[in-house]
Formats: C-alpha cells, sequence, structure tokens
C-alpha cells in the first residue's frame, strides 16, 4: 500500500509540475517571436506576374456560418455544364499565392475551376485569424464541393480535386470520404505529417524541436484560456524561429505571396500537425489520383508518397520531377506540371 501511495504521489507531483510548465509557458510575456519580412525575396525575381482572367468572378460559400472567399472561372462559350476543377492552396497559403496560372490554363483548356481561401485566411472569414486548423480546413474542402456542385454551370458528376502540399494530401483524404469525386491531383503532396516531422527533426535539430513545441504549446494552452493567440512567422531565414526555414521556402514566399500577405500562423498548429497522416487514407481512395513528386523535396518526404502510391494500387498515376518542393511552381516546371496534370484531367473528367 505504502509502495502504491509514493507511486500515486509521483505521478500526481509530474502531472502538477507539468501543469505548472505549461501555464508558465502559456502566460509568462516576453516570448513574442521577431516578425520575418518577405520584401527582400520579393526582390529576387519577377517569375511570377498574376494576370487575373477575364470571366473570374468573385464568389463566396458558408461554412458553419462563417463566409469562405472564392474565385470561379467558366470557360467561354459555355453550352452545357462543365466539368470542375477545386483548388486549395498549401500551408498558409492564400488563393492569390501563385495558383491563378494553373486555373487559367484549366479554364482555356475547357473546365470550370473554383479557388477559394481557408477559414481564418486571405479574404475569408473566421476567427482568430491565420489559424491553420486541418478540421477546418477539411470541412472547407467538403463545403466547396457542395457549393460547387449546386452551380447550375458545373456538372456534380465530374468534379476534381487539386491539392498541393498540405492540400496535396487533403485531398486524399476528402476522396476517401466522399466517392462521387471524378479525380484528384496531389502535386508536391504532403501525406505524413509525423515524416515530416522527422525529416524537419533531422535537418534542424534538437533546439528547433524545442522551440517549436514551446512555441505550439503557449498557443493551445492561450486558446483554452480564451486569451490571444501566440503567432510565430509562417515561413523565415534559415536558423530563424519559423516554421518552414529552409531558404527554397523563404524565397519561394517571396515570389508567390501578394504584397498584403501576412507571414504568421498561429503556433498550435506545431504540435497537431505530426498528428495528420492522409497516407492512412489511401485505401478507401476509389478514384484515379495523380501524384507529382518531386525527388528532391526537403520538406514531404518520398517513402511517404511511395506508402501512398502502393496503399492507392491501382489508382494511383506517377510523375516524378527531379526538383526541390517549390521548384514545380516556377518556370518550366510549372509548366511541365499543368501538362501533365491537363493529360490527367482530359483522361478523367
Amino acid at each position: 500500500m505504502i509502495i502504491v501511495m509514493s507511486i500515486v504521489q509521483g505521478i500526481g507531483i509530474i502531472i502538477g509540475m507539468f501543469v505548472l510548465y505549461l501555464l508558465i509557458v502559456a502566460l509568462v510575456p516576453g516570448l513574442t517571436v521577431p516578425e520575418q519580412h518577405l520584401e527582400k525575396a520579393k526582390q529576387l525575381t519577377k517569375e511570377v506576374e498574376v494576370k487575373p482572367s477575364w470571366s473570374r468572378k468573385d464568389v463566396s460559400f458558408k461554412v458553419k456560418g462563417t463566409s469562405l472567399s472564392a474565385w470561379l472561372y467558366l470557360p467561354e462559350n459555355l453550352s452545357a455544364p462543365a466539368p470542375c476543377i477545386i483548388m486549395g492552396h498549401g500551408f498558409g497559403g492564400t488563393k492569390d499565392m501563385g495558383l491563378e496560372p494553373y486555373a487559367v490554363r484549366y479554364q482555356e483548356a475547357g473546365f470550370a475551376v473554383l479557388i477559394f481561401d481557408y477559414r481564418h485566411f486571405g479574404e475569408s472569414g473566421g476567427e482568430p485569424r491565420q489559424l491553420i486548423w486541418i478540421p477546418h480546413q477539411l470541412e472547407d474542402w467538403l463545403a466547396a464541393i457542395k457549393y460547387a456542385r449546386g452551380l447550375a454551370e458545373i456538372d456534380p458528376a465530374r468534379i476534381a480535386l487539386w491539392g498541393t502540399s498540405l492540400s496535396g494530401g487533403h485531398v486524399i483524404v476528402i476522396a476517401a470520404k466522399d466517392n462521387q469525386i471524378a479525380c484528384v491531383s496531389a502535386q508536391c503532396p504532403g501525406l505524413d505529417g509525423r515524416a515530416s516531422a522527422k525529416m524537419a527533426f533531422k535537418r534542424e535539430g534538437m533546439g528547433y524541436a524545442l522551440r517549436m513545441i514551446m512555441h505550439g504549446q503557449r498557443d493551445i494552452v492561450r486558446s483554452w484560456f480564451g486569451l490571444s493567440p501566440h503567432r510565430i512567422p509562417i515561413v523565415g531565414k534559415p536558423g530563424s524561429t519559423a516554421c518552414l526555414t529552409t531558404s527554397d521556402a523563404y524565397e519561394s514566399f517571396g515570389k508567390l505571396a501578394p504584397e498584403n500577405f501576412i507571414n504568421e500562423t498561429c503556433a498550435r498548429v506545431l504540435i497537431r500537425g505530426d498528428k495528420y497522416r492522409p497516407v492512412k487514407e489511401a485505401p478507401n481512395v476509389r478514384c484515379p489520383v495523380l501524384l507529382q513528386i518531386c525527388d528532391n523535396d526537403n520538406l514531404t518526404p518520398l517513402s511517404a508518397a511511395q506508402e501512398t502510391e502502393d496503399k492507392l494500387g491501382k489508382y494511383a498515376e506517377v510523375k516524378h520531377y527531379p526538383i526541390g518542393h517549390f521548384d514545380i511552381y516556377f518556370g518550366d516546371n510549372l509548366e511541365k506540371s499543368v501538362r501533365d496534370q491537363l493529360d490527367f484531367f482530359k483522361k478523367h473528367l
């Protein structure tokens, strides 16, 4: 009995110390993170010049009472309901961040396109601002699909999903839930948060990992008490405190981000992201999936892509590119990826 009581007391002390630690992390002042500005990166290139489509329409739809902002592109001389490609961006991205060049190409090929901002980001509603919350983003995808299917100009039986990076995992999860999706394109997809976290740990080291955990804990505990969010930069220079700190991430966000881009997110995503594993949903997908794999990707491990391909089986169509994670958004690499996507969509839509 004495031994049991000692064990219980020891466990109680450990729990109490952990609760005290969380309260200190959440409430102690002075743990703000310096902002990371992207202006210098924006001066590096003029590669990405967005020319708004002549027929782009501003539309919106709601998720649990919150309005989501979207762009709708319809083919010229539309005489019958068109197949539709629904697009959502990756980690911290907004619809005005390099997606229009894809949408215009699809529109010119005869497809309708719907691009939306997630709740908490861009022109969509939702509080707190800059919150990457995966359950919300998945709900937003389902709402976008419902909205597209309800449009007279769209053929509800020919809906495709297009995702990139983090949303490349989202589209796998959604297709596993909705067996009416015609096909899926997943570009440099984030398919296994655990594997990506391990890759980041090897690249950045223990010190970085512990700092990120602390920032994530501070934000999520503050949310429990209804306090203001604790935010950190989405992307930063190597060695800085940010979610993404590879040099190609910082430079690429600078090229893609509009002038009004807000380079920060609620830090709680840092202790939730490794729990998100779309690869586990792949066996439930019953439509063709184009996996576009960047072989030199330093954010999403090739092992996760291979496992997803294996689980998809006959539904997987795979393209490999000898480039890094962000290279696929620019120049000849973008053109190659779009050509492959168009071939895929024409085949399955």
